[in-house]
């Protein structure tokens, strides 16, 4: 971790010395004092004082500002185009809906304000002349790579029900643990997340998923992913016996997530890849354990766990496809490869690739060499395919319908089933992919 010092940017450090020009305490607080003593550059800047929200307004008068949250306290001031939050002391009073405070009580003291605040680590408070406020040892937390609750955790918890996600997003994102009274109180009030909207708690699983710690929240809290994904919890614990996996079904999942490059759209896919495996279980005479028809079912899964987490379409679409294609063999052939882009689109086809290697990764080592030899073949095959006139729909080819109308064929359904067998002719390498081979075929179509 840095020292104590910490650079606070022009902007923000303007919005702090402005208001103690007028004799308020302000400090920059939260997640840009957390990420700075890290090392990390803080996307944004937040500013706390025990000026009011209309003293704030004041002070900033002559500046753009937003009354982003006036009853909570809140003021956003512009300052040269960058956004500042700037929020009053405060301790909140109850959360009747575990997510918001009934009321607010501004305080004089900035230890007071933090205390309210979900973790440790984002409950310290930095100004350039007093220093560090740090009442709840979060450096030390940051320095043992520990997430803790403020106080008691089930307060903090029934307070805000989607802290129980924050803190495995947190946890995933810097790699660190959660202590163990804050870890059972996650589990104790797991259920909490049922009053928080789907929106909030998928923003945050994404967070948590592309974090490099994913792999070890979702093996230390399965139980919580049952409450968002119950889908999921078939897969806890399911043996698979077969010499292909050495994990169950989850830790396979949670092993595969982990493989995947940190993508949001890579690592929701590899979350529910397996996710109808047990629906789809069946064994063989020999005890072997078998999954037909897991990639399709998985993927009308998927599509209906996605739709309840309210997914945007682009996302949606593009993880069902994923996982419907998961545990097919890449096509060995020229034409084959060609149809399979052109079918799949080449950046899907691209990011099968990643889901495939990271499906690997996550099984045993039997016959992990000529898995492997699959995938490289498949890659040199598209390299080369990529390196030529390529043709994987019709818009690849060196014609289109204009040229078809320059040449006397009427527009109408000839048009395109001409464009259909020229493509067909190019993908079986029968045809080449020149405008000149294209008109002259075409003639011939006409003709016939």
């Amino acid at each position: 971790m840095s020292n104590t010092a910490i650079e606070i940017p022009p902007y923000a450090r303007s919005v702090v010395d402005k208001l103690e020009h007028y004799g308020y305490e302000a400090y920059v607080v939260g997640g840009c004092v957390r990420d700075s003593l890290l090392g990390l550059t803080p996307k944004d800047w937040d500013v706390c004082t025990n000026a009011t929200p209309q003293e704030v307004l004041r002070v900033f008068r002559n500046r753009p500002v937003i009354k982003t949250g006036l009853k909570h306290g809140t003021v956003t001031v512009m300052m040269n185009r960058e956004p500042v939050e700037v929020t009053t002391f405060r301790i909140d009073g109850e959360y009747s809906d575990n997510r918001h405070p009934d009321r607010v009580i501004f305080v004089s003291r900035v230890e007071e304000d933090l205390a309210r605040r979900d973790f440790t680590i984002n409950a310290m408070a930095y100004n350039p002349c007093r220093g560090l406020v740090d009442a709840f040892s979060g450096r030390e937390d940051l320095a043992a790579g520990r997430i803790r609750c403020v106080g008691e955790p089930d307060d903090r918890f029934n307070e805000d029900g989607l802290r129980i996600m924050r803190a495995l997003r947190f946890a995933a994102r810097y790699d660190f643990g959660i202590e163990s009274e804050t870890a059972f109180s996650i589990r104790r009030n797991r259920h909490l997340l049922e009053n928080v909207s789907v929106e909030r708690i998928y923003k945050e699983l994404k967070g948590m998923l592309v974090g490099k710690g994913a792999l070890s929240m979702l093996l230390a809290f399965p139980d919580v992913m049952a409450i968002i994904i119950p889908e999921l919890a078939p897969t806890f614990g399911f043996e698979q016996h077969t010499p292909y996996h050495r994990y169950d079904v989850w830790t396979h999942t949670a092993h595969a997530v982990h493989a995947a490059p940190a993508d949001e759209t890579l690592r929701l896919t590899m979350l529910l890849h397996d996710v109808a495996k047990p629906a789809c279980f069946s064994q063989g005479e020999d005890g072997t354990g078998h999954f037909y028809g897991h990639p399709d079912k998985g993927a009308d899964m998927a599509r209906k766990i996605l739709h309840r987490l309210k997914s945007d379409n682009a996302t949606l679409n593009r993880v069902v496809t994923l996982v419907k294609e998961h545990d097919n063999t890449f096509p060995t052939t020229r034409s084959g490869m060609r149809r399979y882009i052109g079918r799949l689109g080449e950046d899907v086809v691209e990011q099968l690739f990643a889901v495939k290697r990271a499906d690997h990764a996550a099984q045993s080592d039997y016959r992990q060499k000529e898995k492997a030899a699959v995938l490289r073949e498949a890659a040199l095959l598209i390299d080369e395919l990529m390196a030529e006139e390529h043709a994987f729909t019709i818009k690849d080819l060196h014609i289109n319908g204009r040229d078809l109308a320059d040449m006397g064929i009427p527009a109408g359904p000839e048009v395109g089933r001409i464009l259909k067998t020229l493509l067909n002719e190019v993908q079986e390498d029968t045809l080449p992919n020149t405008a000149e081979a294209l008109s002259a075929r075409v003639k011939e179509l006409a003709k016939g």
